[in-house]
C-alpha cells in the first residue's frame, strides 16, 4: 500500500520533474509566450481556456507528455482543488511552477496528497498517484503528518465492522499510543457496566467479542494545558431496537468517524510535539440487536448521576457521549472537543460538506471558521438554543434522548450533551458527516474527516512548544 511518503517527495527533486502550470484565464496568453511557438499552437488548437478543473498535458519533442497546464479560478486560491491532478496527470513526478497567485505551497502539497489517498485493503488500485516535489516554502514534514493522520482515519471509517469492531478500535490507539509514547487504558465488562451504564446500555447487544468499552489514552507532560478530544465509537449502528431502514444502515461502518477524527487530531498533535496534556476518550460499541438489546422507555442512570429515558434506541450516539464527557470533566480540563457523526439533521440543515459546531466560546467559535475557511476545511457555528431544551424532559426521568417534536435535531442532541458538560464555555461539539458521497479534489469518495485540520491549526496556534 502506497503511503503519503511516496507521493511527496522533497523539494530537492524538483529538477528531476515535469513542470505543471496552474492557470488563470486572464493569465493564458502570458503563459503561452513562455513556451515555444509550436507548443503554444498545440494548446491553442487542443482548446484549453484554464477553466477550472481543466488540465492539458503538453508534448516536448520526443510526443512524450513534457509538461501541463491547469486552470485555476478565483475561488481556487485558498482551496485544495489542484490536488486532483495527483489523479489526473500521468504516473512519474512533477513539480508546481510557482507564481505570486497560486495558492500556499502547503495547500498544493496537501491537496495533492489527499487526492491521492485510495483505499486498498480489499482490491488494488487501479492505477498509482503522480508523485510531487514539494513546492518551495511547504514543510513537507507538516504537509506528510496531516496527510498520515487523514489517510490513517479514512481507513479506519472504510473498514466494514467485519475487520473493525470496538476491539480492533482500541487496538489502533494503542498502536498509536505506543508510536508517540503514550499510554492507553480501557474500562470493559463490569467496570464498564458499574462506572459507564450508558456506554454499556447501547453496546450490551453485542456478542462478546464485540464487547462494548472506553478506550482511554493520555500523553503530553502532566501539567502542561489538559486538552481532551472525545470521539464517538460506534462501530456499526443498527438503530438498536428501533431498526433503520437499510437506506440508513448501508453507510453505518462510518458511524465510528468521530472517533477516527479524534484518533487524527491526536496523532498530529503528538506527531507536532504540541505542549499540551491530550487525553482522548472514544466509548467504542456496536449497537446490535439482540434479546440484550436497550429498548425504548427504558431509563438508564448516567455516570453523572442524572437518569436518562429512551425515547428512541437510534439516537445512542449522545447517549455513549455523555459518559465519556462525564469522565472527560472529572479532570477538570481546559478544553474538551467531541467528534460525532450524530446527527441526520445537521446534514438536512448543512449539507455533507459543512460540520456543525456548537460552542458557546463565540471567540473560539469565530476563530475556528476563520481558519477553517483559509485551509478549505470548513465548519459552521450553530446556537444553542436553550428555549429547545424543554423538548428533552422526560415525565419520568431526569431527561430524554430525543424530542417529541422532531425539530432541531441536530441542536436537541449538542443540548442533550450539555447537560453532561460542567463548563460549557470551553466545550466545543462538532456534529460531522465522516463521508464523501462522491469524489471531489482532496477528497475521495468514501470515508474522510472534518474540522481536523482547522481544530489542530487552533491548538497549534495556541501550543506550540
Amino acid at each position: 500500500m502506497i503511503q503519503p511518503s511516496e507521493v511527496l517527495l522533497p523539494t530537492e527533486r524538483s529538477r528531476d520533474a515535469r513542470p505543471v502550470h496552474l492557470v488563470r484565464p486572464e493569465s493564458l496568453d502570458a503563459v503561452l509566450a513562455t513556451l515555444a511557438q509550436w507548443q503554444a499552437e498545440w494548446v491553442r488548437s487542443a482548446g484549453f481556456r484554464a477553466a477550472p478543473g481543466e488540465c492539458l498535458l503538453v508534448p516536448g519533442k520526443d510526443g512524450a507528455p513534457a509538461m501541463a497546464l491547469a486552470g485555476m479560478g478565483e475561488e481556487d486560491a485558498g482551496s485544495l482543488a489542484h490536488g486532483a491532478l495527483s489523479m489526473k496527470l500521468p504516473e512519474g513526478l512533477w513539480r508546481f511552477e510557482l507564481a505570486a497567485e497560486l495558492p500556499p505551497g502547503d495547500l498544493l502539497a496537501l491537496g495533492w496528497v489527499l487526492s491521492a489517498y485510495r483505499f486498498t485493503a480489499y482490491r488494488d488500485a487501479a492505477r498509482n498517484p503522480a508523485q510531487l516535489a514539494c513546492p518551495q516554502g511547504a514543510d513537507r514534514q507538516d504537509v506528510l503528518l496531516q496527510a498520515e493522520a487523514i489517510w490513517l482515519a479514512r481507513d479506519l471509517i472504510n473498514t466494514p465492522v467485519e475487520d473493525l469492531g470496538p476491539a480492533d478500535l482500541a487496538r489502533h490507539a494503542q498502536d498509536m499510543a505506543e508510536t508517540f509514547g503514550g499510554r492507553v487504558m480501557r474500562v470493559e465488562g463490569e467496570a464498564l457496566q458499574q462506572g459507564f451504564p450508558l456506554i454499556h446500555a447501547v453496546g450490551r447487544a453485542a456478542p462478546v467479542e464485540r464487547a462494548p468499552r472506553l478506550i482511554d489514552m493520555v500523553w503530553g507532560r502532566p501539567d502542561a494545558p489538559r486538552v481532551t478530544l472525545v470521539g464517538k465509537g460506534v462501530c456499526f449502528d443498527t438503530g438498536g431496537l428501533n431498526l433503520k431502514p437499510d437506506r440508513g444502515m448501508i453507510l453505518m461502518k462510518k458511524d465510528m468517524g468521530g472517533a477516527a477524527a479524534a484518533l487524527a487530531l491526536a496523532r498530529m498533535i503528538m506527531a507536532s510535539g504540541l505542549d499540551v496534556r491530550l487525553r482522548v476518550l472514544v466509548p467504542a460499541v456496536e449497537n446490535s440487536v439482540s434479546g440484550e438489546a436497550m429498548r425504548p422507555s427504558d431509563v438508564i442512570r448516567a455516570r453523572s448521576g442524572l437518569t436518562v429515558e429512551i425515547g428512541n434506541t437510534d439516537a445512542e450516539g449522545r447517549l455513549i457521549l455523555a459518559d465519556a464527557l462525564t469522565a472527560a470533566w472529572e479532570e477538570d480540563p481546559d478544553l474538551v472537543i467531541d467528534l460525532a457523526t450524530l446527527t441526520g439533521a445537521a446534514r438536512v440543515a448543512l449539507g455533507p460538506d459543512l460540520p456543525a459546531m456548537f460552542t458557546e466560546d463565540n471567540a473560539l467559535a469565530a476563530e475556528l471558521m476563520r481558519t477553517g475557511m483559509e485551509i478549505d476545511d470548513p465548519l459552521w457555528h450553530m446556537p444553542l438554543w436553550t428555549p429547545y431544551e424543554k423538548g428533552l424532559k422526560s415525565g419520568i426521568a431526569d431527561t430524554g434522548n430525543i424530542s417529541s417534536d422532531g425539530f432541531a435535531g441536530s441542536i436537541i442532541a449538542a443540548l442533550f450533551l450539555r447537560k453532561f458538560v460542567k463548563e460549557p464555555s470551553r466545550w466545543v461539539h462538532l456534529d460531522i458527516f465522516g463521508w464523501n458521497p462522491s469524489d471531489r479534489p482532496a477528497r475521495p469518495k468514501g470515508g474522510d474527516v472534518q474540522a481536523v485540520r482547522a481544530l489542530f491549526s487552533m491548538l497549534r496556534a495556541r501550543h506550540v512548544s
